[in-house]
């Protein structure tokens, strides 16, 4: 399988250098650039294809010497050349399977975390506020810079939605696989019965898109400013420096009332519009990925989950690899490599084996 992709890359490779030679290319910049782009990332593997393909006749070449070479001190020396070619072929080998699954990865520099509370009211609430700071937390150990963009509270101080902006290239490999339904299970601190709960939060990481991939119109959006409050409706700014922004084609919203000034209100509710604005149009071509979203993000029902966090028991579960961890408070102080690792492995090779 893995060989079958490296030969694709390789024809692919051939085919770009005959285009770059064209004349119509060179004289087209823009897809001059493109071309050019994509040979720079498909010329370091294939030349590691090649090298790979090198030792492995060398080796050839050296098992069928052995075979008829009947001096024994000559054997032994070709033994030992064998081992060497068979030890540089292996690590080669290795390094091509990480470079493939790298390759799956989206480069991107700048990512959103949306976070939303989902069934059980004032409970979904409070554990969105315990997941935005695990991965608040997770982003600081990992020294991430990060933004708030927007974020509305209830009146216990949960965390009805957060937008969070994370800037680096390596947070959406690392985060991508959370977005869907987080399921908490526990004794809520609103139950007077001490009967335990089941309640769901929504995580959405969406990349964001340079300014040249989406181009929004002014003319199709419609801006309203309102007054910022806080918990309970209580207002918080005297002056309307909330912002709300609707994108009249597609119908989506976005508030931002974080930022004290209005201005800056506006400029972050657009850069959170750009990203879902992407994601619309993605899903839209691709209706295999649609769907396929739809099943992991769903509606925030209780039902629909990728990852329980089980309080009782002490354990989170990945129901997607199967994955149970008996360590709950240590993930939630932002320790999520046990769990973020596998699922990265899981689903590049899963995305090496679809080609």
């Amino acid at each position: 399988m893995i060989f079958d992709k490296l030969e694709e890359i390789e024809e692919r490779l051939g085919e770009i250098e005959k285009d770059l030679a064209k004349p119509e290319t060179i004289l087209n910049l823009e897809e001059y650039k493109r071309l050019s782009k994509e040979y720079t990332e498909k010329k370091e593997i294939v030349d590691l294809y090649r090298e790979w393909k090198r030792l492995t006749e060398e080796e050839e070449k050296t098992e069928e010497m052995l075979k008829h070479e009947p001096d024994e001190e000559m054997r032994a020396l070709i033994r030992e050349e064998a081992l060497s070619l068979s030890e540089k072929r292996a690590h080669i080998e290795s390094t091509l399977r990480e470079m493939l699954l790298k390759g799956h990865d989206k480069q991107v520099q700048s990512m959103f975390l949306e976070i939303r509370a989902g069934t059980g009211g004032e409970e979904a609430a409070l554990f969105a506020r315990e997941l935005f700071s695990m991965y608040m937390k997770f982003a600081e150990k990992m020294k991430w810079k990060t933004e708030l963009m927007e974020m509305s509270m209830s009146d216990l101080g949960g965390i009805k939605e957060a937008i969070l902006l994370i800037e680096n290239k390596d947070a959406y490999r690392m985060l991508r696989y959370e977005s869907g339904v987080h399921r908490v299970q526990r004794v809520p601190v609103t139950e007077a019965q001490g009967r335990i709960h089941t309640s769901a939060v929504t995580v959405a990481v969406l990349p964001e898109p340079e300014e040249m991939e989406i181009n929004i119109n002014p003319e199709e959006l419609r801006i309203d400013v309102f007054r910022a409050s806080g918990p309970g409706g209580q207002h918080v700014n005297k002056t309307e420096s909330a912002v709300r922004v609707t994108h009249l084609p597609t119908g989506i919203v976005v508030t931002c009332q974080d930022e004290k000034s209005q201005h800056k209100n506006k400029a972050k509710a657009i850069r959170v519009l750009r990203a879902r604005i992407k994601e619309k149009l993605e899903m839209e071509k691709e209706e295999e990925i649609s769907e396929e979203r739809k099943k992991q993000v769903g509606t925030g029902d209780r039902s629909e989950r990728i990852r329980t966090y089980n309080f009782p028991q002490g354990r989170v579960t990945d129901h997607r690899i199967g994955l149970t961890l008996y360590k709950l408070q240590d993930v939630l102080s932002g320790n999520l490599e046990e769990i973020l690792n596998p699922l990265i492995t899981h689903f590049q090779t899963e995305a090496i084996a679809r080609g």
